[in-house]
């Protein structure tokens, strides 16, 4: 399926005092990716707010291989699973500048109609973006 990378500086606030990136911020790192990945096809989280539509995450695995550390460059590359129905599945690895794997992840989101706070299919114009 489609996949995107981006990349990202670790900042020393991302950091414990060994300068390695904390594990919680792993997370930030994966929304980045997914945001960046979004909008190579055009989207944006607030237009699909706007439009109303939520993406909130259910899951998120993460599997830590290697450190990442203070002023790395990472790389994040964000694949898509398979077409979304209600839920929409993405792949994260993230890698250094050695091109070294750190980090493999997974999440899962849920389009949620913002006015009933229930689970809705992906909209048409969404799946026809990423069938072409």
């Amino acid at each position: 399926m489609k996949s995107h990378q981006t990349k990202v500086k670790v900042r020393y606030g991302e950091t414990d005092q060994m300068g390695v990136v904390y594990h919680g911020n792993y997370a930030q790192y994966f929304e980045i990716g997914r945001i960046e990945w979004l909008s190579s096809l055009g989207f944006s989280y607030k237009e699909m707010e706007a439009q109303g539509i939520m993406l909130p995450v259910v899951v998120l695995n993460i599997s830590y291989s290697k450190p990442a550390f203070y002023d790395d460059v990472l790389t994040i590359k964000t694949t898509l699973l398979k077409l979304p129905k209600v839920s929409i599945e993405f792949e994260y690895e993230l890698f250094n500048e050695r091109d070294e794997l750190l980090t493999k992840a997974y999440t899962k989101l849920v389009f949620v109609d913002t006015k009933t706070r229930l689970p809705m299919r992906c909209p048409d114009y969404f799946l026809d973006q990423l069938q072409n």
